[in-house]
């Protein structure tokens, strides 16, 4: 694995926890608001990482 896609890996990776940790920082109002369930926050992280 080059430098290049180790530091991409390791962006994402960050990018992938900081969101799940913000959506599970939300109450469970807000994330109804959203239309969100806490099931579906790791595939909407992940979904944010593309």
């Amino acid at each position: 694995m080059d430098t290049m896609n180790l530091s991409r890996t390791l962006r994402t990776w960050r990018q992938y926890r900081d969101t799940v940790s913000e959506l599970n920082g939300l109450s469970q109002r807000e994330l109804s608001d959203l239309g969100i369930s806490r099931s579906e926050i790791p595939a909407i992280a992940r979904q944010a990482t593309r």
